[in-house]
C-alpha cells in the first residue's frame, strides 16, 4: 500500500471552442435579413492554426525556445542526475543538481536539490530535500549511503509543497556520494508512524554532474 501520494502530477482540464463561422442563423424571422458575420472581430483563439508535419504525417519538433530572465531550464543531464540553471539577466545562470526520488513501487515521493558552496567553509554544498506534507516530523529523516553508518536529519520547515529538511555536504560526504551506488532516505508518514518508507538516491552520474555544477 502506498502511504504517501505524489504531488507531481498535474489535473489537465480540456475545453472545448464552439466556431460559429458560417453557421446558418435560423432564428431569424423570415423577413428579417440574417446577419452576416465577419472574421474582424473574432478572438484569435477560435482559429485552429495547425502544425508542421513530415513526410510520415508525424508532428515535426518545434525549436527549443531561449529562456527569459527568470525562468528555469534543463542545462545537462548526468546519469540520474539533471543540471537545472535559473536565466538570469547578468553573469552566470545559478545551478543545482536535481532528482526525483522513489520509493519501492516507483512512486515519486521525494526530491533533492544540491548546489555547490565555494568558499563556504566546513559545508562545501548544500543539499534540500522535499518530503510529503504527510510526514512525521518528530522522526527527521535518516540518509545513509550503500548501506553504510546513518545519519539523522531534523526537518526545518513544511509548505503547500512539502517538508523541506536542508543539509549541509561536507568534503567526505561528497567524496562518499562519488564513491558510491546510490543512497537511502528514509523517512515515517504521519498516518502510520510505525511504519518506514525509503526513497532512493541513484549516484549515478553524481561526479559528472557535480564538477558540472561546481565550474
Amino acid at each position: 500500500m502506498t502511504i504517501f501520494t505524489s504531488n507531481i502530477s498535474k489535473t489537465l482540464t480540456a475545453a472545448a471552442l464552439a466556431c460559429t463561422l458560417g453557421a446558418p442563423t435560423f432564428a431569424q424571422e423570415a423577413t428579417e435579413e440574417a446577419p452576416v458575420e465577419t472574421t474582424e472581430d473574432q478572438p484569435e483563439s477560435v482559429f485552429n492554426m495547425g502544425e508542421e508535419v513530415d513526410e510520415n504525417g508525424d508532428p515535426v519538433a518545434a525549436e527549443p525556445q531561449e529562456p527569459q530572465p527568470g525562468q528555469q531550464y534543463l542545462s545537462e543531464v548526468h546519469g540520474d542526475w539533471a543540471l537545472r540553471c535559473l536565466k538570469v539577466e547578468e553573469g552566470e545562470d545559478p545551478c543545482q543538481m536535481y532528482q526525483l526520488l522513489n520509493d519501492a513501487d516507483g512512486n515519486a515521493v521525494a526530491e533533492i536539490a544540491i548546489v555547490v558552496l565555494p568558499d563556504s567553509g566546513q559545508a562545501v554544498a548544500g543539499a534540500t530535500i522535499v518530503a510529503p506534507l504527510e510526514t512525521l516530523l518528530t522522526e527527521q529523516i535518516t540518509l545513509r549511503v550503500d548501506g553504510g553508518q546513518a545519519r539523522r536529519f531534523p526537518f526545518n520547515f513544511c509548505n503547500v509543497g512539502g517538508c523541506v529538511t536542508r543539509l549541509g555536504l561536507t568534503e567526505q560526504d561528497v567524496a562518499l556520494f562519488r564513491r558510491g551506488a546510490e543512497a537511502t532516505l528514509t523517512m515515517v508518514p504521519a498516518a502510520a508512524p510505525d511504519q518506514n518508507v525509503t526513497v532512493t538516491m541513484s549516484l549515478a552520474g553524481f561526479t559528472a554532474a557535480f564538477n558540472a555544477a561546481s565550474e
